[in-house]
């Protein structure tokens, strides 16, 4: 097991942050033992008579839905630290970056304001860096322009992108047509290039606390034979029934809520599409292709001075917790 670089580095001068209220913030792909070491480290605080508080950084443990396929802690798993925004949103409202960082950036405030550590923990890498850099001022977009250009071909649309935004097409894989049609309606609905916009972030945190990150990069291995082991657990505690209260709601299948990992495939099982062992085949499936997908941000999106943590087979939480001590 190795932590490659000291705690104590954030890519800021330690004299600067010295005043500034502590933020730690466990990172990394799911079934990668983020919550439970986030626990640890609550309670490490505690027994030296300070208090602290565990904030969901996790885009589908945001929603109250989803208590078993999200993996959300239970009551026992939580040891009486207090935790927020787990299960915040209704699974009818989508919770975007902006709205989380949002809700985010209050409890770190009222966590700082009782005294407490604020523990950030989750997987969604969008969410954390919207918090700290802040989210590009993009103005609404134009209803015509977003329709026009999403009914485009890939091959149109990345064709126009080359001659309005040909920096950001150089930057996009031909194929994506996502993020393609994003730049294209962008630049076109509001006359600006999707960096221009980028480059104004605002609203991000980031200088304002003394921020201690860890990301957890585990053995490849370990980690998918965890997520297997986790999805078939789920499928005993409930998943079933949680599915099945989800879609009585009759929500728009397009909702986060409605895609979140296991769902789909569960959905396909009570409808008599697919078996029992093909659905827990396809979830766990799913979750280890998530989990890869993760990885793989946390490992080069995040920045490089970033402690990342590569343990193999087995995590030594109560020593990694004490990193985080001052």
């Amino acid at each position: 097991m190795s932590t490659e670089t000291s705690l104590s580095c954030s890519g800021r001068d330690d004299h600067a942050t010295a005043s500034r209220p502590r933020l730690a913030l466990i990172a990394g792909p799911t079934a990668s033992g983020k919550s439970d070491l986030a626990v640890r480290l609550a309670l490490a605080e505690q027994a030296t008579g300070r208090a602290a508080v565990v904030i969901n950084a996790d885009s589908a443990q945001v929603y109250a839905d989803l208590a078993i396929l999200s993996a959300r802690p239970s009551p026992a798993e939580m040891q009486g630290v207090p935790h927020r925004l787990f299960g915040a949103w209704d699974g009818a409202q989508a919770c975007s970056a902006a709205d989380w960082a949002q809700a985010a950036t209050a409890e770190i405030a009222t966590a700082h304001a009782a005294g407490a550590l604020p523990i950030l923990v989750g997987g969604t890498g969008l969410y954390i860096r919207t918090l700290l850099d802040g989210i590009a001022p993009i103005p609404a977009i134009d209803p015509a322009i977003r329709a026009a250009v999403r009914a485009l071909p890939v091959s149109e649309a990345y064709a126009a992108l080359c001659r309005e935004d040909a920096a950001r097409a150089a930057a996009l894989n031909p194929g994506d047509s996502i993020r393609i049609a994003r730049a294209l309606e962008v630049v076109r609905s509001t006359g600006q290039p999707l960096a221009h916009w980028q480059a104004r972030r605002e609203g991000g945190i980031a200088d304002s606390v003394a921020l201690q990150p860890l990301v957890l990069l585990p053995d490849r291995a370990w980690l998918y034979a965890r997520c297997d082991q986790r999805f078939a657990a789920m499928w005993e505690q409930g998943a079933q029934a949680e599915v099945a209260a989800l879609l009585a709601r009759q929500l728009d299948p397009d909702l986060p809520v409605m895609r979140a990992i296991g769902v789909p495939e569960i959905a396909a099982y009570l409808r008599g599409e697919i078996s029992a062992e093909s659905a827990i085949a396809a979830g766990s499936q799913a979750t280890r292709r998530y989990a890869k997908r993760q990885f793989t941000w946390a490992k080069h999106q995040f920045p490089g001075d970033w402690p990342r943590d590569t343990h193999e087979n087995c995590l030594d939480r109560t020593r990694i917790a004490s990193l985080f001590q001052n």
